[in-house]
């Protein structure tokens, strides 16, 4: 079965070296990996909370779409969509508001941080917050909840939203499931050993600290200055040089085990900090160019961002409208039906259906057809029935079809069509 992770983004600022090698190329290998279900959405209504400027919202977002795309995330592998794009997100966040203590939300850290600032200032404790801040945890258990993923990869720093979340899920499922569980209680996912890039004057790289390289912000130019920037020690060509510095860190977050080792020996040999500057830029360059073309390319384009997005969130909406429809329904809000004055015989609801079968190659074999009858895939000889019938088992309670599927497409038919029939199943 697929392992389903979600990530969100969030559409403040431009990404810098630091972002690429701390979160972005990381999370770009795992959606590579096998038998991987992954959602990564543009937290665009989350940058409200901390930005008022339109015009940097509108560039914000479309300078980190075309990042994450120009680094190689693979908009027909994963879900990549805005969270302003799916109005389910909303819906569910209101719901779930409705079931969220607000004492739990006075324990955010987020909100704690602003009303201990305040205090410090001699300020009224909610001086300048908003209702976005303060209820920002239940907006971000509606992102999570609404795909049901089971790993969410955060920073320690948002382990307690993860927390939040299943504390949520779990009163809603408690309230209004009636022994079925609509939502997964998520994991967070901790990286311990994400690269964490230092900067210019060798702490972490952050734009708060004003001493970020950028990624492709200034062009070729811009990396170059940066790295010249970099602050090393007045040790002169040919004197032996410390490697345990940032310079070589930065460097050895994009050399090959041989490379890094080189570049090792070379300082301790006297290599000029002029000319270990030189190296680290061609190497970044090698590395960053190619992207940076294709980051250019895209943001001389910004339609073809937007018409991948909109393939995304209809992607995202085919999984979360099934699901916000039975929650829906849970807390009373469904359609107004006359009762009939005579009970009637229930009328049958036409579902997607799967047909096991021998042939008469003694193999076993199963279809699976949608509601309207129309084939949608066929599967490959099994040995057993039993086998066969495990498949069956599989796909029923999947919510997109497992790569290692061992079936055939039916002519016309795309995975996404597969995915749709198995939600509706599963639904029922």
């Amino acid at each position: 079965m697929s392992l389903r992770v979600l990530t969100g983004i969030t559409t403040t600022g431009t990404p810098h070296l630091g972002n690429y090698v701390g979160a972005i190329r990381p999370a770009i290998v795992a959606s590579q990996q096998p038998n991987s279900d992954c959602f990564f959405f543009m937290a665009d209504y989350h940058a409200l909370i901390k930005c008022d400027d339109p015009a940097r919202i509108e560039r914000s977002r479309l300078e980190i779409a075309a990042t994450w795309l120009a680094a190689g995330l693979d908009p027909e592998r994963v879900t990549f969509y805005r969270q302003s794009d799916v109005p389910e997100v909303t819906e569910l966040n209101w719901l779930l508001t409705c079931v969220t203590a607000k004492g739990q939300m006075n324990r955010a850290h987020a909100y704690k941080g602003a009303t201990d600032a305040n205090e410090a200032a001699g300020e009224d404790l909610d001086a300048g917050i908003t209702m976005g801040l303060f209820c920002y945890p239940i907006l971000m258990a509606a992102d999570i909840l609404l795909f049901n993923p089971h790993k969410v990869p955060v920073g320690r720093d948002q382990i307690q939203h993860i927390e939040m979340a299943r504390d949520v899920a779990a009163r809603f499922n408690h309230l209004f499931g009636q022994g079925k569980d609509f939502f997964v209680l998520p994991e967070a996912h901790i990286e311990e050993q994400v690269a964490t890039l230092p900067g210019l004057d060798g702490r972490k790289m952050s734009k708060s600290y004003d001493n970020t390289i950028p990624l492709f912000e200034g062009g070729a130019k811009a990396l170059k200055d940066a790295v010249a920037k970099i602050v090393t020690n007045s040790l002169l060509p040919g004197e032996p040089k410390d490697p345990e510095c940032h310079l070589v860190t930065i460097y050895e977050a994009f050399a090959t085990p041989e490379q890094a080792a080189k570049f090792r020996a070379d300082l301790v040999a006297g290599l000029g900090w002029g000319d270990a500057k030189k190296h680290t830029i061609e190497l970044l360059e090698s590395h960053i160019g190619p992207m940076r073309e294709k980051y250019q390319a895209l943001m001389a384009h910004p339609e073809q961002i937007e018409e991948l997005l909109q393939i995304g969130a209809a992607k995202a909406r085919a999984i979360a409208a099934p699901l916000l429809k039975q929650v829906r329904e849970a807390v009373g809000l469904r359609r107004m039906n006359a009762l009939p004055a005579v009970k009637e015989k229930a009328v049958k609801v036409a579902l997607p259906t799967f047909k096991q079968f021998r042939l008469e190659d003694g193999q076993f074999y199963f279809n699976f057809s949608d509601a309207a009858g129309r084939l949608l895939l066929t599967s490959s000889g099994f040995a057993s029935g039993k086998d066969a019938g495990q498949w069956v088992g599989r796909l029923k309670s999947a919510a997109a079809l497992p790569a290692d599927a061992p079936v055939a497409l039916a002519e016309g038919v795309s995975s996404d069509d597969v995915a749709a029939a198995l939600v509706a199943l599963t639904v029922e």
